[in-house]
Parts: C-alpha cells; structure tokens; sequence
C-alpha cells in the first residue's frame, strides 16, 4: 500500500492556503480599492507562507493565488450577474456580506476556469472557509450557490460522480 496521496490532493495545504488569501485579497481589494497586482505584490511580500505572532503560516502555492485572485477579478462581469439570479427577488448583490462575496467569487471562479481540479474539492474548500468565518447560514448559502454553479458548469462530472 502507498503512502502517496491521490493526485486530486497533491499539494492540498498550499492550495488551502491560496484560496484562503485569494478571499482575504478580494475582500481587501473590495474593501480598499486596490487594483489585483497591488494585492498581488502586498500578499506575496507580506502575507503568503509568513508567521504570525511566530506561528508559521501554511506555505500558500503563489502562482495558484494569483491565478484565482486575477481570474476572479477578469471574470467578475460573468460571476456577479449568476450570483444576484441566485438571490431571492428584489436584492442586490451587494446586501450580501463582502466575505462571502469574495469566497463566492473565488469559487465560482474555480468551478468555470479550472476544470483540473474536481468541482467537489472547490465546493468542500469554499465551505471550510466559509465556515470559518460565518456561524449563521451563510455557510448553506454559500454551499447550495456552489453547487448549482457546478451542477451547470460541470454537468458531466457531476454525472460521473452520481452514478
């Protein structure tokens, strides 16, 4: 029996640790007004694989970072008009809190511009994030919006996964 993990899980933490800092920057761009390679810069500099208060941080895969927080920003006019038709009538996209906002977007990202990796590890790393931000039911939202999206933009591989 191997020891080796399956490559769906190859480099697992570093990629955790991308997508939790490509949520932070898109909040911290939102938030701030920053353009996606100042955040870039300031992350890679700063933030990515540093220590906190002598805690060392997760290694964070940069180039996975920067392909999610650019791809993001590059696919925002499709990512924002498939959020608000997910919003009960009459809200507005912006009556959602920006975390959300941002790991919506990281994910949904993810899901129509990285086939190379499986939509149920998007989805399941979307929601541990979710979950460390969020206590109410921001969480479901965030996990049902996720899975619709992979449901239309990945029909196939949902199909191979539920037969």
């Amino acid at each position: 029996m191997s020891n080796s993990r399956p490559a769906a899980d190859n480099g697992a933490p570093a990629r955790s640790a991308a997508r939790l800092a490509a949520v932070q920057a898109l909040y911290q761009m939102e938030a701030s007004g920053l353009g996606v390679e100042a955040v870039i810069l300031e992350f890679s500099e700063h933030r990515l694989g540093g220590d906190i208060d002598g805690a060392q941080l997760h290694r964070a895969d940069r180039s996975f970072f920067s392909d999610i927080l650019r791809g993001a920003v590059e696919t925002q006019a499709r990512l924002d008009p498939y959020l608000e038709r997910q919003l009960a009538a009459g809200w507005k996209l912006t009556r959602i809190d920006a975390t959300a906002r941002a790991i919506l977007r990281a994910g949904l990202y993810e899901l129509i511009r990285r086939a190379d990796v499986p939509a149920k590890v998007v989805i399941d790393e979307y929601l541990d994030i979710a979950n460390a931000f969020f206590d109410g039911e921001e969480p479901k939202f965030i996990n049902a919006v996720l899975d619709a999206a992979a449901r239309e933009a990945r029909a196939e591989e949902i199909d191979v996964q539920n037969t």
